[in-house]
């Protein structure tokens, strides 16, 4: 069954071309000094996203591949301006990132609800010969074209937008933890990459506040260079404001798991290392006090620590209350505000590029041609006779 989150798509934009300005003279019977009255062009279209919060995935432009906005219409006579293409609006979910795809240049960034950014400028209308009239060229017989349109094959990665991010090795009770503080219910089964899809909850606290979670599919050693799954979802952890990092408790070496996992985030992007940290020992109904208090004293100073079981609900209220304490921290809310004033995406590998349009199966985009070609007359001269 093919799955609905769909978080990454390639297509081709186009704006609309400039029509023409209209070179026409005038002559009729009893004004036969009518002199030059050729309009302007109408501009053409242009392309914009816009971040829409109805939107989660990229599902509804999985299939629209190619975007074209409408060409301006030419200048007639009688000062007649051509009509304006129509622009073309994408909508987007926020948290949406589009590159290059030829170059793997950053483009833009739409992370908030009615935000549009202008993708493609439609190209402007030529003036008519109207416009070039002076009293030493009373009649001008040239007018200009209108500007080409603008062209780019873009890709749109959609990096979801959450408080708290889970980061752990499969099986390390992620959606199970995700199901108990929230009504998601994500698959969960007794085997690897159960998880093929990142899936959110939200999570109820005190006084009917919330918080947003983001069960992200499971990291392995070497995920950042391509092994596992951990690739294609490794850039949804970016826009969380908390890292939860879930090790179980019957591992053999707590603290080496955790820094295998943050290793992987270094390796992917070193920026997400300046994310807040709490570390979550799960499954630890299998463990009793003494051996609780023997591993605390083995795990990383530089990050707070909860030893918790979602399958009996041990340590889930300390947990939650860490979490929002976290999250409602100065130093965290300051470096949210700094992390949108100042976020700064990496171009993107084309290396990496090509291995993440295999993960998701993408084709390259066929290119349609405008058939539409038109010829520019280099004089129009109309005569007419009033009877």
């Amino acid at each position: 069954m093919e799955s609905n989150f769909i978080d990454y798509v390639k297509i081709y934009c186009r704006s609309g071309k400039g029509g023409r300005g209209s070179m026409h003279l005038k002559h009729v019977k009893y004004n036969p000094n009518g002199g030059p009255d050729g309009g302007d062009g109408g501009d053409g279209g242009s392309i914009y996203l816009r971040g829409n919060h109805n939107f989660w995935t990229l599902l509804h432009l999985k299939y629209q591949r190619h975007v074209f906005a409408e060409h301006g219409g030419n200048g007639g006579k009688d000062k007649c301006h051509g009509t304006k293409g129509k622009d073309q609006y994408i909508d987007v979910p926020c948290g949406t990132v589009v590159y290059n795809a030829e170059t793997g240049k950053f483009v833009c960034d739409v992370s908030r609800d009615g935000q549009t950014v202008l993708l493609l400028k439609g190209g402007r209308g030529g003036l008519g010969n109207f416009q070039f009239r002076s009293a030493t060229n009373q009649a001008p017989r040239f007018a200009q074209p209108g500007e080409p349109m603008q062209e780019m094959t873009v890709i749109l990665e959609l990096k979801l937008l959450a408080d708290v991010g889970l980061v752990g090795f499969p099986n390390a009770g992620k959606s199970t933890l995700l199901s108990t503080l929230s009504s998601a219910k994500p698959k969960i089964a007794n085997y690897p990459f159960t998880t093929l899809e990142p899936s959110l909850g939200i999570v109820e606290y005190r006084d009917r506040q919330s918080f947003v979670m983001a069960d992200i599919p499971g990291i392995i050693e070497g995920a950042s260079e391509g092994k596992g799954l951990g690739l294609r979802f490794l850039r949804h952890i970016e826009r969380n404001s908390l890292l939860l990092f879930m090790v179980p408790g019957d591992t053999d070496d707590i603290k080496h798991e955790y820094e295998v996992l943050l290793n992987e985030l270094r390796q992917f992007n070193p920026e997400m290392l300046d994310k807040h940290r709490v570390l979550a020992v799960t499954k630890s109904d299998l463990l009793d006090e003494e051996l609780i208090d023997m591993l605390r004293e083995t795990l990383p100073d530089d990050v707070p620590a909860v030893f918790i079981s979602s399958a009996t609900g041990y340590g889930l209220d300390t947990l939650k209350d860490l979490l929002w304490a976290e999250l409602n921290s100065e130093s965290n809310k300051l470096q949210t505000v700094m992390a949108e004033e100042t976020l700064v995406h990496r171009d993107k590998d084309l290396s990496r590029m090509a291995m993440e349009m295999m993960a998701e199966g993408e084709d390259e985009v066929e290119f349609i041609d405008d058939a539409e070609v038109e010829d520019l007359d280099d004089f129009e001269y109309e005569e007419e006779d009033d009877k």
